[in-house]
């Protein structure tokens, strides 16, 4: 893994802010997930409340040791979901 690739914030008044094992582990590289928005497909463990909140507290993957490698496997299909979004913005104008 590259230097990179992981940090951790002890300090951090939140750390950890997920349940995890082994905090020495932990990454808080992608401390807001930038998978959130792919909703579904994403791939976390992840709830939607009563409200239709994503809820991802239970979610490690981009904590995890591997964590940088999921997010940039899948961090394509959020630029692809983003140039949909666009263009139906631009349709509808």
């Amino acid at each position: 893994m590259g230097h990179f690739a992981h940090y951790k914030n002890e300090k951090c008044e939140f750390f950890p802010c997920h349940k995890f094992e082994d905090t020495e582990e932990f990454n808080c590289l992608f401390c807001f997930c930038p998978l959130y928005s792919l909703g579904p497909s994403c791939g976390g463990d992840y709830i939607y409340t009563p409200q239709g909140i994503k809820d991802c507290r239970n979610c490690t993957k981009p904590h995890a040791p591997d964590g940088y490698d999921y997010v940039m496997s899948r961090i394509g299909a959020v630029t692809e979901a983003a140039k949909i979004n666009i263009k139906k913005l631009d349709e509808k104008k």
